[in-house]
């Protein structure tokens, strides 16, 4: 007879203690085994209760309803204000807008007396989805990759559809976001997302949109930038990078030529060596989708953009703190801006306390084409109608401020056919508010992302509604 330990029993006294010992311990496992399921049922069920970041499946997996939005003031962007009008959404899309537009039988009716229907903001200078803690935990930190050039990095595969950060920021009335990697020189490619999905490529309207640089400089000063080291040293550095830069768009060139050829004729021309890298570069050596290069001082900018003439790339400046000063050469190349610093310290020390929030409207004033954005990696994104609020109080006028965070940035970004403005046939990405969308007093009441209509809640709403009456 062997014990409940697996080893030979002393006598056959120990026979029945050894078997009762034995049931007992069986039972006890079981009953610690149903314990234990019990406890995991509640707390699961707790934190499904609790969790706003995960996707409703039943917002994903019906059929997209139609609804009718009247009596509401409508502010298209791209055309006249409807001060009493209706929108109707349909398959995803803005069906007809107009003051009197009849809805299909069966359409969900929303009330928009005292609202006013705008237009989803859209900003092109964030990490979100890549960046969830960015102080306190590197675990939930996933923007960039090592080594200096790498092109072939595509921020969509990062993104995290669950990230608090998302929906903290469409419920103020964000719609869209540029996701950017960043590190090295060539840090990636970004994705531009709508703020609503259970998976990346569900968000992603255009996976690989743009190319990320951080274009070589020296220098430094200013607020935060560190004290000038404009040395031989540094230029002979700086120079050595740009030409590292020069030699794989040439690269990428020819890599794309000897592909088409290959693809040409595959019987007389030898296969070229894959390139993963070089592959991904062809299309934007190519000019056919643009190229992000983050500047902020005049001699960086003008460097910048000089390079992307010179390699015949589409290029696009963000960052642009010293933008105004190069307000008539940004004009003349046709080279559009997307503005992250609106809320910041002034570049320089002897700069005016103002020259950030005076950015913009320079610029639109010189006729540059621009965007504002916070500049972000998530968690302030939300803000991005402060900030074009800033900037409208320091000149740039309201309706252009609100341009610049809804048309323009679709427009520089090559989506203005699906984004930016209230239009048929354009997605239905609209926030219906109780105010001026750029107040801070306003508040969003209705939120649609791609045809569905999204409930209200976050984070912040969540965690407000349970403190809101502690004692």
């Amino acid at each position: 007879m062997r014990n409940i330990y697996g080893t030979a029993s002393g006598s056959e006294r120990d026979q029945p203690t050894s078997s009762g010992f034995r049931r007992a311990f069986i039972l006890l496992t079981i009953v610690r085994g149903s314990l234990m399921l019990v406890v995991s049922a509640f707390l699961c069920a707790t934190i499904s209760a609790q969790d706003t970041d995960r996707i409703d499946p039943q917002l994903t997996n019906t059929p997209l309803p139609t609804y009718v939005i009247r009596n509401a003031r409508i502010v298209t962007v791209s055309g006249a204000e409807i001060e009493n009008g209706n929108v109707v959404i349909s398959g995803g899309k803005i069906n007809a807008v107009g003051a009197n537009v009849s809805a299909p039988a069966g359409a969900q009716e929303i009330d928009g007396k005292g609202l006013t229907v705008y237009p989803g903001m859209i900003d092109l200078g964030t990490n979100m989805g890549l960046v969830e803690v960015p102080t306190g935990a590197p675990g939930t930190v996933d923007a960039q990759e090592l080594g200096d050039m790498n092109p072939n990095i595509a921020a969509v595969w990062s993104v995290n559809p669950h990230s608090a950060h998302i929906a903290v920021t469409r419920v103020a009335g964000v719609t869209n976001a540029l996701s950017l990697p960043s590190g090295g020189i060539i840090s990636g490619q970004g994705a531009f997302l709508n703020l609503f999905g259970s998976s990346p490529r569900e968000m992603a309207l255009v996976p690989e949109a743009v190319l990320m640089i951080e274009f070589p400089r020296i220098g430094g000063g200013g607020f935060g930038f560190g004290p000038p080291n404009i040395t031989p040293e540094a230029m002979t550095q700086r120079d050595r990078r740009i030409e590292e830069l020069r030699k794989i768009f040439r690269d990428a060139e020819a890599y794309g030529r000897a592909q088409d050829a290959y693809r040409d004729n595959p019987r007389s021309v030898q296969r070229p060596t894959t390139d993963p890298k070089l592959a991904a570069l062809v299309p934007y050596a190519r000019g056919e989708r643009p190229v992000i290069f983050r500047a902020e001082r005049e001699r960086e900018i003008r460097a910048a953009i000089r390079f992307a003439e010179e390699m015949k790339l589409k290029p696009i400046i963000i960052g642009a703190s010293e933008g105004a000063k190069v307000a008539s050469f940004l004009k003349e190349k046709n080279v559009p801006v997307i503005l992250d610093g609106v809320l910041n310290l002034p570049l320089r020390e002897d700069d005016a306390y103002d020259s950030m929030y005076e950015n913009a409207s320079k610029l639109q004033a010189a006729g540059v084409r621009f965007c504002i954005s916070t500049g972000d990696s998530g968690a302030h994104v939300r803000d991005l109608p402060f900030n074009a609020g800033m900037a409208a109080s320091f000149g740039l006028p309201k309706a252009e401020a609100l341009k610049a965070v809804t048309l323009y940035p679709a427009q520089i970004l090559g989506v203005a056919d699906r984004l930016g403005s209230i239009e048929p046939g354009k997605l239905a990405n609209l926030v219906i508010t109780d105010g001026d969308v750029l107040e801070a007093r306003t508040n969003v009441k209705y939120l649609f992302i791609g045809g569905r209509q999204l409930p209200l809640v976050s984070r912040h709403t969540m965690l407000n509604d349970e403190f809101k009456d502690r004692k």
